[in-house]
């Protein structure tokens, strides 16, 4: 399914009323917010980015796989394609500025978004958004789609944290604040008020098997994920899905606790699985409310 190169029609208006255009990195999220646009009546359209999309979860939908700064390409494939409002979810790994190769719009883009491209990763996305706009697209957020994959207040499965947990999560909440009011990341592992790791541009699988060396004996500590203070709420939300929780089981973690309203959950009764087979518990909190868990089951 491929979509003209960029030429003179490429800064043609996009059309008011058409396909949801999804900007598609990794994982299964992807193809989620199609199939929950198209269950509303929506068309939709998938650019998927090479190297980082998977072909399973794109192929049941209209798409083309396009570099990630192919941006003359990618404004004309949405353009193309009757693209009016956009969605970018997936996890996509940022490159190095000598492997972008960007094609002519890449470069001016790249141009316009400016010492956003050195910022963190929200600074970068809310440049991006920001120029996707004067593009003329609307971007709107996976979790407007994605309500009932939306973290909720409590713990998911059978498992909760017991006091001990609870304070390594308040620790934690204080630690990812603070490192998100610098845009460095979105989680950090605790054990017994020691913050063993914190994320950056690894991500979080990766930092879950740096905290596995560092564990302390006794019992597991627990992985913080919230979202960034300030944080443009239409991309890069956390995440969890079953890799995350397999992590941290391996990683020797009690559990995991995420912000309510903030965090997708992939697939919500997988990671129930996943947790109550491993003796996690997974907790969704309020971080403006400490101390005040429920449950959801």
């Amino acid at each position: 399914m491929s979509a003209t190169d960029a030429g003179p029609d490429a800064r043609a208006e996009p059309v008011s009323g058409g396909a949801l255009g999804i900007l598609a990195g990794g994982g299964p999220l992807p193809g989620q917010v199609a199939a929950a646009a198209a269950a509303q009546g929506r068309a939709v359209f998938l650019v998927a980015f090479q190297d980082f999309a998977e072909p399973e979860v794109i192929a049941p939908w209209p798409h083309e796989v396009v570099r990630l700064a192919a941006a003359g390409r990618i404004l004309a494939t949405l353009r193309a394609n009757r693209c009016s409002e956009l969605v970018l979810i997936g996890p996509v790994r940022r490159p190095s500025l000598r492997d972008l190769r960007p094609d002519a719009e890449g470069a001016r883009i790249l141009a316009r978004i400016g010492r956003a491209l050195f910022a963190g990763d929200d600074g970068l996305l809310a440049a991006l958004v920001r120029v996707l706009g004067e593009e003329g697209f609307a971007v709107r957020g996976a979790h407007e789609f994605l309500e009932d994959r939306v973290a909720r207040i409590g713990a998911l499965g059978r498992h909760a944290p017991d006091a001990r947990a609870e304070a390594d999560i308040e620790r934690g909440v204080a630690v990812v604040q603070a490192l998100g009011r610098l845009d460095v990341g979105q989680g950090c592992v605790v054990q017994d008020g020691l913050v063993l790791a914190v994320e950056a541009l690894e991500g979080t699988d990766r930092m879950l098997a740096r905290a596995a060396t560092l564990g302390q004996p006794g019992r597991g500590g627990v992985l913080v994920k919230l979202v960034k203070p300030g944080q443009d709420r239409r991309a890069d939300l956390p995440t969890i899905g079953p890799n995350t929780v397999a992590a941290a089981a391996e990683a020797g973690l009690s559990g995991i606790a995420f912000e309510a309203g903030g965090t997708l959950l992939t697939d919500p009764g997988r990671l129930r699985d996943a947790a109550d087979r491993h003796g996690l518990f997974l907790v969704g909190i309020d971080p403006a409310a400490p101390g005040q868990r429920d449950t959801n089951g």
